[in-house]
């Protein structure tokens, strides 16, 4: 197919470089075609991808372009009066590699599902193909998504795209890493500790950790008590994952608690003025959380970005015992990960074949009785009741996105934090559990770099299923900053 007018005038390599809302409109006006799309994504991914490992599972270039050529054929017809074309039209789309694709390898990188392919895709990968969007592959996880740092013995290590000797983060961390740089127009992800918010601090983009219910999570066999981990949208600016949510979010009657909301409201133009809106800074909890030199520093200088558009600063600390909420985490978290992957620990071959991670997560839930699960409950209700409380005075709440910038990426996670020991294997990353814990709106936003030159991320909370006002701010936010004009050097 010749290149149209538009591609050529930008040069195929700056198809990558748009926007995401950008890329939409110029596939729909057809100033660019998909097939024209198609080959640019899959000569940045090429050209980049060898280097950071953050797409897996790629398929075959013959067949995603004759999926872009169908994609322009459909948008010829539309432009004829045919079926409307959804917004992501013709984008190529990697899912993490947690989340179901039908047809494409899903091995959420475990070696026990290194040949799995399913059937039927999830949720979020029916609304992205029915949006239009074309499956490439999936995005490098952690094995189960358990960690922080995007390694596994199917598929390797993620390197960070900063500095391609440090993690990634995880467990989005391809997914993040497949955005900085351009390999993606936008990418999903999923949040059970901090997994779309960690990586996309490390990797100067965007993440939002959507309110309970926003996003579908399923199909699953599972539809009441696991309401820690599900699904949201990642892309370099905040307008860009406002339009991946309204085709992520919205009522499903496979999952009864998803919130019955038109998703619409996050296509609409996201400016608002935030003269007078007060936020409340975590910070570190009063020296609570362990935090490697120069993060508080890096956090507080971008404050400054919410002073800019309007916003009053103060510091402010939850009326809760910090202790009690990670051992309420530690609870929840064992409860909800037995009972998922308890069958496969319970198969001496399969555990052998877990990492031990996973298999300390399966042991520390199988401990747990049904009142010490309750009290967790209990525990968990009173940590949100704590933040609503603190709502009737401010607006937002924020805190770092980490406690350490990016590691060495050989590590397998790091064992202290300023001479201050790590009991667990994700103790480093306590500062997101409260977000997690409380079910609320959280959005990662850039928080700059930090003295080594490294990426670090601020967590935006909302009040309960005001995701739509964490946007709007995370917008106004993004606008002022600045920070992800600074792009990593393999972009060269």
């Amino acid at each position: 197919m010749a290149q149209s007018a538009h591609a050529a005038a930008k040069g195929a390599g700056e198809i990558t470089g748009w926007t995401a809302i950008q890329l939409s409109q110029a596939i729909q006006s057809r100033s660019v075609s998909c097939v024209e799309v198609m080959t640019a994504y899959l000569s940045q991914i090429d050209r980049l991808n060898p280097k950071v490992n953050a797409i897996v599972s790629l398929q075959a270039r013959d067949g995603l372009l004759a999926q872009a050529t169908e994609r322009d054929a459909q948008l010829a017809s539309a432009t004829k009066g045919g079926q409307k074309v959804g917004w992501m039209h013709g984008f190529p789309q990697a899912p993490k590699d947690l989340t179901n694709t039908a047809g494409i390898l899903t091995t959420q990188g475990s070696p026990i599902l290194k040949n799995n392919v399913p059937k039927a895709d999830s949720i979020i990968v029916e609304r992205a193909r029915k949006a239009g969007a074309v499956l490439i592959g999936k995005t490098n996880t952690p094995e189960f998504g358990l960690g922080s740092h995007t390694y596994n013995t199917v598929f390797g290590t993620t390197l960070n795209a900063y500095d391609p000797t440090k993690s990634a983060g995880g467990s989005s961390g391809g997914a993040a890493v497949a955005l900085a740089l351009n390999m993606l127009p936008v990418a999903d992800g999923s949040d059970m500790m901090g997994s779309l918010r960690n990586p996309a601090a490390w990797n100067n983009v965007y993440g939002f950790r959507p309110s309970f219910g926003r996003v579908p999570f399923g199909p699953t066999n599972e539809v009441f008590l696991q309401q820690l981990g599900y699904e949201g949208p990642m892309a370099r600016n905040v307008a860009d994952l406002a339009m991946f949510l309204s085709v992520q979010a919205g009522f499903d009657s496979r999952t009864p608690l998803s919130i019955d909301q038109d998703p619409a409201m996050f296509t609409r133009p996201l400016q608002k003025d935030f003269k007078g809106a007060r936020i409340g800074w975590f910070g570190d909890f009063n020296g609570y959380l362990p935090m490697e030199a120069g993060v508080m520093d890096t956090c507080t200088k971008a404050l400054k970005n919410f002073e800019s558009i309007g916003c009053k600063v103060e510091a402010v600390q939850p009326e809760f015992p910090m202790e009690k909420l990670w051992n309420t985490w530690l609870a929840m978290r064992g409860f909800v990960i037995a009972g998922v992957a308890g069958g496969l620990y319970a198969d001496p071959k399969l555990r052998a074949m877990m990492k031990p991670e996973a298999i300390w997560e399966v042991e520390n839930g199988l401990k747990l009785s049904g009142a010490d699960v309750f009290k967790a409950g209990v525990d968990r209700s009173a940590w949100y009741q704590a933040l609503n409380n603190l709502f009737k005075t401010y607006d937002y709440l924020v805190l770092p996105s980490a406690q350490v910038f990016p590691f060495d990426a050989k590590l397998d996670w790091p064992k202290s934090i300023n001479g201050k020991p790590m009991d667990t294997y994700h103790r480093w990353m306590e500062v997101v559990v409260g977000g997690t814990l409380a079910g609320l709106p959280v959005l990662n936003v850039p928080a700059g770099f930090g003295p080594n030159g490294l990426p670090m991320g601020l967590q935006i909370m909302g009040r309960a299923q005001a995701d739509l006002a964490v946007l709007q701010v995370g917008h106004a936010y993004d606008q002022a900053s600045g920070y992800t004009s600074r792009r990593s050097p393999l972009l060269g």
